[in-house]
């Protein structure tokens, strides 16, 4: 069956409200600390978010290469598989999370040295470090458990874990700092909590799904270490490809760092509204990996030439919208964020790579979720390298006299090196791969 304009809203509609709702969080927390009286409170927020950034998403082909391994048993009608990919990712992410809480010391002692924070800053970070870690089983099952139901198609769970993981975070956040009055402890802490209240929604989700895709579980593939090649050989590459991306962020984040501390909280701003447009986009990425991957799982070019065209054209209307949004109330979502004038006058100042961002970032945010959905774990991690490596790093280098002009540019050549790519690898690699039935 060959997806149509409404199959692609079906999926996108779901995931661009829960997407949202997670750079909210972040703009909440960037937010609240923001209005605190110490403009330490905003850059250690930043710094510890940074940091989890790393963490988290670095192992976010937990969500990705399960939605792709699921989406194309469910192509090909695998209950068995179904199973198998869901407890072999969730086994997977619990030991990922054993090895963060055993290693949390040192893991904290050289973020804070590879960041850079001085003073007040590193004292509030190691604080907020120090109790956000424990929410790592609880993060890592979650990614499992959306990444799973997007290949299903069923994209209502995730709109579910996501809203009520979130909801309960910023309902938290408001009673710990501003009921309360703590401080960047009781942002921490309400993320813990938020995160395990996600996990039992979704598990219960997880179970009543389960009775739809009637099967038995094939324990010997989820005891095996041999049973885990397939796993391994997509996953590891998404995890390089990941680290990269997160790299790249973290390395803005430390650069600001190292230019002042209000030049680091200022971009920490205009970074949650980058994430609020990544977030949104990824809603039609995320309905690109479950038809894709439902194509490649029927061997259907046809199927697969539509979902992207039709994913593709939206993310850029989507897109457009959001330059259009960000030049007109650009100033007033900064002036949400923070009410410390100095950081409001130097985001204002880098607001107009904000506004470009969403026209040059598009196409590497579609074609994710393209190639995740295909499977295509090398040839994501290939581009994401050479992009860093090759473009990114070599740019802001050369652009240094710019100063955090330079290191935006270089994020948007970083954005479109990404998005041309992969272009190019879809055409050879993944289109010209499949020349099955058109159904």
């Amino acid at each position: 069956m060959i997806p149509t304009h409404r199959d692609v809203w079906r999926l996108a509609a779901p995931m661009i409200l829960s997407n949202i709702s997670v750079p909210l969080l972040g703009m909440v927390d960037t937010g609240v600390s923001g209005h605190l009286e110490n403009p330490s409170y905003l850059g250690a927020v930043a710094i510890g978010s940074t940091i989890f950034s790393f963490l988290f998403m670095g192992v976010n082909f937990l969500r990705m290469g399960t939605t792709g391994i699921t989406a194309q048993r469910f192509g090909a009608d695998d209950h068995e598989g179904l199973r198998v990919a869901l407890g072999q990712a969730v086994i997977v992410a619990l030991a990922i999370a054993l090895v963060f809480l055993v290693l949390q010391q040192p893991i904290g002692h050289y973020s804070m040295l590879l960041l850079g924070p001085e003073g007040a800053i590193r004292t509030f970070a190691r604080e907020y470090f120090s109790i956000r870690i424990w929410s790592a089983p609880a993060t890592l099952t979650n990614l499992v458990l959306i990444g799973w139901f997007i290949g299903l198609h069923n994209v209502r769970a995730p709109l579910f874990i996501v809203l009520v993981t979130n909801i309960t975070n910023i309902a938290l956040d408001l009673l710990f700092v501003v009921v309360l009055g703590m401080a960047v402890d009781g942002i921490a802490a309400a993320s813990v909590i938020a995160e395990y209240s996600g996990v039992v929604l979704g598990v219960t989700l997880v179970l009543r799904e389960l009775k739809q895709h009637r099967g038995a579980w094939p324990l010997h593939k989820l005891t095996a270490i041999r049973e885990y090649g397939g796993f391994f050989s997509i996953n590891a590459n998404l995890f390089v490809r990941t680290m990269a991306l997160v790299f790249t962020f973290s390395f803005i984040t430390a650069q600001g760092a190292r230019l002042g501390g209000l030049l680091l909280a200022a971009n920490a701003v205009l970074l949650n509204l980058q994430t609020l447009l990544a977030f949104a986009l990824d809603g039609f990425a995320h309905a690109a990996e479950a038809l894709v991957g439902k194509a490649v799982g029927q061997n259907s070019r046809a199927a697969l030439a539509q979902a992207v065209t039709i994913s593709l054209r939206w993310s850029v209307y989507v897109a457009v919208g959001f330059s259009v949004f960000f030049g007109l109330f650009g100033i007033e979502m900064i002036n949400l964020l923070t009410d410390i004038q100095a950081v409001r006058d130097i985001a204002i100042r880098y607001l107009p790579w904000l506004i470009v961002s969403p026209l040059i970032s598009v196409w590497s945010y579609l074609y994710d979720g393209v190639f995740v959905g295909a499977t295509r774990a090398r040839d994501m991690r290939n581009i994401m390298l050479a992009s860093t490596l090759l473009v990114f790093l070599p740019g802001w280098y050369l652009l240094q006299p710019m100063g955090n002009h330079g290191l935006w540019l270089a994020l948007m050549l970083f954005m479109a090196s990404r998005g041309i790519g992969m272009h190019i690898a879809y055409r050879r690699r993944i289109l010209a791969g499949i020349s099955g039935h058109a159904n």
